[in-house]
């Protein structure tokens, strides 16, 4: 008999796409659509990226290594080294947007019935990611009553179990736009040191902090630098979320080379 997998009927349908078809008909109506559903910048991406692709005399489009260009990886960390943060290409894998750097981090510490703690509201599709692996989500609420400010550490320790691997956060964040603090991220620091947890932070909106607020970064704790996992893209701070190139860092290499079996993995390396 044919079957579905029962992980591929506990899948969810992505919220934020699932809106889009309501949205079309919607416009085909003559109705202005404001869309909230879908993280797309409206900025237009650079001139000199689209000049780039126009103007490419690349006459056959071969695979590049699993890991990543070279120059690409470099100018990552050049971009790192000018927000004070030393990383080298050894702890930089490019990958196919943040999505799939999300799926190689939970698919490489996590296994199936592990959980992973995340502060609410979150991105939707992080469920989508968790499901894939077999990964539980232990959700922690935030409260608008507060701003959606970080909850206090012992709120976090009362969810942490013999099956927690890791506790990840969007800094800023997806959908609420708060920003930790260094503070709060001093504490979540000091949760991962001691419970020995990988601390995953998903900054995409780095550059989306506004009232003088700065963005801090768990790449700046040298403590957690074998617990600390990046997720990274192009796609928000240049507004080229076709692209699809976003990135893994992180100064763990057993990690590292365990998310590039993954990426060696993938049907098409990036």
């Amino acid at each position: 008999m044919l079957t579905i997998s029962n992980k591929g009927r506990l899948m969810p349908e992505s919220p934020i796409r699932k809106l889009v078809p309501y949205a079309e008909k919607a416009k085909k109506n003559g109705v202005k659509v404001f869309h909230l559903n879908i993280g797309q910048p409206d900025i237009e991406t650079p001139f000199s990226a689209i000049e780039a692709v126009k103007n490419s005399n690349i006459k056959v489009l071969a695979y590049s290594k699993s890991e990543g260009d070279y120059e690409l990886r470099n100018k990552i960390c050049d971009y790192y080294s000018k927000i004070s943060i030393k990383i080298d290409e050894s702890q930089v894998i490019v990958t196919s947007g943040a999505s799939e750097a999300l799926l190689f981090t939970i698919g490489s510490i996590m296994d199936p019935g592990d959980e992973i703690i995340i502060p609410e509201p979150f991105y939707a599709n992080y469920n989508g990611f968790s499901v894939a692996n077999g990964v539980n989500i232990v959700p922690i609420f935030s409260s608008i009553d507060n701003n959606f400010e970080l909850p206090k550490i012992q709120e976090f320790e009362n969810l942490i179990s013999s099956n927690t691997k890791a506790i990840l956060i969007c800094n800023p964040n997806n959908p609420t736009g708060y920003v930790y603090s260094y503070d709060e991220i001093k504490t979540l620091v000091e949760i991962v040191k001691k419970h020995n947890l990988f601390l995953i932070s998903d900054e995409v909106y780095r550059e989306f902090t506004y009232d003088n607020v700065s963005h801090t970064s768990i790449m700046q704790f040298d403590d957690i630098k074998q617990h600390a996992i990046v997720i990274d893209s192009v796609s928000k701070r240049y507004s080229m979320c076709g692209a699809r190139i976003g990135c893994i860092i992180s100064k763990n290499s057993e990690f590292i080379s365990t998310a590039m079996k993954f990426a060696q993995a993938r049907l098409s390396p990036p």
